[in-house]
């Protein structure tokens, strides 16, 4: 049985696919006539990716009930680089993050 290589691996074959006319314009624009497939990859890629990560987080949270938000936004406004008045104490010693060092579980 031969496995189906997963995205981004294996030969590249054409397939045709219709876009409005202003999206190839674009596109066009931006990666020029021969840089078009690539940039196509790169963007099914990364939505794939991003299909797959909301899956895994659907199934944890159907398992696991939702993320609590508190230190998830702390953790974005860290990320944004906005960590003065970070609402968990991340840094500050006076935490409520307990024994888990503050790690979002999700």
């Amino acid at each position: 049985m031969t496995e189906q290589p997963v995205p981004g691996e294996g030969p590249t074959r054409p397939v045709s696919v219709s876009l409005h006319e202003g999206t190839v314009a674009a596109l066009e624009a931006r990666t020029g006539k021969r840089g078009m497939s690539a940039y196509i990859e790169s963007l099914v890629q990364r939505q794939l990716e991003r299909d797959r990560l909301r899956e895994l987080i659907e199934d944890s949270e159907s398992v696991n009930g939702p993320a609590d938000q508190a230190p998830v936004e702390a953790r974005r406004a860290i990320l944004r680089g906005e960590t003065a008045g970070s609402s968990d104490g991340a840094g500050s010693g006076s935490g409520s993050s307990g024994s888990d060092g503050g790690v979002v579980r999700i």
